[in-house]
Parts: structure tokens; C-alpha cells; sequence
């Protein structure tokens, strides 16, 4: 039961869709008719509010943090089973929230913010190797694939193989999202941050 009300608490977090909300309150239409018609913040940054993406990116960002952090907290004598199980509800809350018809984000900023709440040197890695990656390719979707296939090899790295698997399930599932990104990499048709 305590990992159910975990994975429950990550799940009502991560389908928060902060990215639609921020772009109907402030009037920049609905999200999800532009772009891509992702919920997150590249497709944000589509409608040319800056403010609004990077609020988007810190908000999800905090969604993923903020799920394994109550859970340990609440549970602390299951600590490492109640984060994954937080993480897991967090992370594909996001990617299927049931506000939105299960047709969420793909998943990269909170799993940034899961990754600093597991263990703080993965989500430093994965910051590194996302923005670093944004910085030098300017292909976004080519940095989120790349941070996330950086999150197990930090598990690794740093001896926290209790999270390897699920870091790997995390992996499979941004792929998977990332379906169509991948298939425009392959051609190389994918846009670059900034390009119509």
C-alpha cells in the first residue's frame, strides 16, 4: 500500500500540464494545436514566449523533484522503494496524464527533476550532458534523448544500481515519445531551437 499512495502522489504531480495551463492563462491559445502539439517546454518556446517556456521547463522540472521528495519524506523507512515508485508515477503521469486524454510531454525536464531527487550527482550529470548537448547540436530533442540515456550510465557511474532498471525503463519510454524526433533525425529533418 505504501508504494501505491506512492506511485499515486508522483502520478497527480507529474500530470500537472503545467506548460498548457501557463499558455492558456497568460493567452498565448492552446498548446496543443501548435508546434509539435507537445505540452512541454520546446513547444512552448514555439509561441514565442520565452518567459512562458522557461517557466514550463522549471515547473516540470520541480513536478519530478517534488514527487520522490514527499514520498521519501512521507515514508521514510522505504525510502529507495517509495522514490522509484514516486518517480515512476511522476514520470509517466507526465507522458499520459488522464486530464489530457493520456497524450501528455515526452518526459525530459522531469525526469531532470527525478534524477536530482534520486540521487543529486545523476540529476547533475544530466543537466550537464542536456544543456551541453542543446548547446553545441541547438536540436532539442536530440539533447533530451541524449540526457536521458545519460541517466542509467549515472547510475552506474556513481554506484546506484538499486535505480539502474528503472532509470532504463525511463529511457525506453522517452524513446518511444521521441518516436517521430527520431524519425526526423534519421532523414535530417529535425528542426534546430529557433528555426520555424
Amino acid at each position: 500500500m505504501v508504494l501505491l499512495y506512492a506511485v499515486v502522489i508522483g502520478y497527480l504531480l507529474g500530470s500537472i500540464p503545467f506548460g498548457l495551463l501557463l499558455t492558456r492563462l497568460f493567452g498565448a491559445g492552446d498548446l496543443r494545436s501548435i508546434g509539435s502539439g507537445s505540452i512541454g517546454a520546446t513547444n512552448v518556446l514555439r509561441t514565442g514566449r520565452k518567459g512562458l517556456a522557461a517557466a514550463t521547463l522549471l515547473l516540470d522540472l520541480l513536478k519530478g523533484l517534488a514527487a520522490v521528495l514527499i514520498a521519501r519524506a512521507l515514508f521514510p523507512d522505504e525510502a529507495i522503494y517509495v522514490a522509484q515508485a514516486a518517480a515512476a508515477g511522476a514520470f509517466i503521469g507526465h507522458l499520459y496524464p488522464v486530464w489530457l486524454r493520456f497524450d501528455g510531454g515526452k518526459g525530459i525536464a522531469t525526469l531532470a527533476g527525478i534524477m536530482f531527487g534520486l540521487f543529486w550527482q545523476g540529476g547533475l550529470l544530466f543537466a550537464v550532458v542536456w544543456l551541453g548537448a542543446l548547446a553545441l547540436l541547438r536540436i532539442s530533442s536530440l539533447a533530451g534523448l541524449l540526457a536521458a540515456a545519460s541517466a542509467p550510465i549515472a547510475a552506474l557511474m556513481f554506484g546506484r544500481g538499486e535505480f539502474l532498471w528503472l532509470l532504463l525503463g525511463f529511457f525506453v519510454l522517452t524513446l518511444w515519445k521521441h518516436r517521430g524526433n527520431v524519425a526526423r533525425l534519421m532523414k535530417g529533418q529535425e528542426p534546430s531551437v529557433g528555426q520555424k
